[in-house]
């Protein structure tokens, strides 16, 4: 394999798409980004939001949108401190439509699970 299919880079190719399905594509960072939609959250009101997620797959995710500007974390000097994340103008762009993306997919699961099960049967 390559160097650059193996190295970790910065640049965007001539088509975005697959760098941005890399980025929001995962399914724990559009859980993350449908929550945040309804506005600020500290770590624990995600965590038990998004079943399922661990605490590690939640806080390397949290980064991963932090670093690439879809999320602020902001830190208060309580006692002690709290954190609390929120989605920047950049991810309020994306938001609307992974919150049509999330609800096709809360509409179409048996449908998708009955497709499933109709190939499977055909298949064995």
């Amino acid at each position: 394999m390559s160097q650059r299919n193996t190295a970790v880079t910065d640049q965007v190719t001539d088509c975005p798409l697959p760098e941005v399905l890399r980025l929001i594509g995962d399914k724990w960072c559009i859980q993350i980004l449908v929550e945040l939609g309804e506005g600020p959250r500290r770590f624990t009101q995600l965590e038990r939001a998004i079943e399922g997620v661990s605490r590690r797959m939640l806080t390397l995710n949290l980064r991963n949108l932090e670093r690439n500007g879809l999320i602020t974390r902001t830190v208060y000097p309580d006692a002690p401190p709290s954190v609390e994340y929120a989605l920047t103008p950049l991810a309020e762009d994306v938001r609307e439509p992974l919150e049509l993306l999330a609800q096709w997919a809360r509409r179409s699961i048996p449908a998708l699970m009955a497709a499933r099960r109709a190939y499977d049967a055909r298949v064995q």
